[in-house]
């Protein structure tokens, strides 16, 4: 029997109407296609993916701001989308590249296994704790993973793959590390002049890469 409370709920796919959450969901639909060309092997399309997957992650937020009338509901649904969705953005996305590039050879698991963890525990801290101090993240923001490893990615034809493989294995390690550390990170996609930078970022990536299919 369904509740006078139950009645007064939104349906579930109301909440796809939100532009905020449509900007969450274009976010993943970048981290699918960055997750599927990391697996066939073309890793430029996947870098770029990866990019733009995080210039909607913040816009979300942006609008979300931004917007009147959104409820605490609405809020709380998208913040729970968020999270969801940053977990495959900034921990399945970022492993699976780190095992494509090295053949998904066993090795390269336990490195996948590390960053996909950290990731994990670093998104429940802060859904936990929340920002330290109302302004900074505790631990490197998993964001910044993505941003990072795509500018890494840009100096690959450097390096033989052998060497290239234990660099991006290696960087992603590290990344992990700084996200479960205790160090204090602003938060960036909470300033409107970072964001533009982000923009001009995305788009510099975007043709960095999209020349090399040429």
């Amino acid at each position: 029997m369904t509740t006078i409370n139950e009645q007064s709920q939104p349906t579930i796919l109301s909440y796809v109407k939100d532009l905020p959450n449509i900007c969450s969901l274009a976010g993943l639909a970048c981290t699918l296609l960055a997750i599927y060309f990391s697996i066939i092997g073309v890793f430029h399309a996947a870098m770029i993916g990866m990019v733009w997957a995080v210039g909607f992650d913040w816009a979300d937020g942006l609008i979300a701001r931004r917007m009147k009338g959104r409820t605490g509901k609405d809020s709380a649904f998208g913040g729970q989308l968020d999270v969801l969705i940053d977990i495959v953005s900034y921990g399945v996305a970022p492993a699976i590249l780190v095992m494509s590039y090295g053949k998904f050879e066993p090795a390269f698991l336990i490195a996948a296994f590390i960053m996909l963890s950290a990731a994990a525990i670093r998104l429940s801290y802060f859904s936990t704790y929340g920002l330290s101090g109302g302004s900074k993240y505790t631990g490197l923001a998993l964001d910044n993973n993505s941003l990072i490893l795509v500018l890494i990615f840009a100096f690959e034809s450097v390096f033989s793959v052998p060497v290239f493989t234990v660099i991006l294995s290696l960087s992603g390690l590290g990344l992990a590390a700084l996200n479960v550390s205790q160090i204090k990170t602003p938060k960036l996609s909470g300033n409107p002049n970072n964001v533009y930078i982000l923009v001009i970022y995305t788009l510099v990536i975007t043709v960095f890469y999209g020349l090399k299919f040429l």
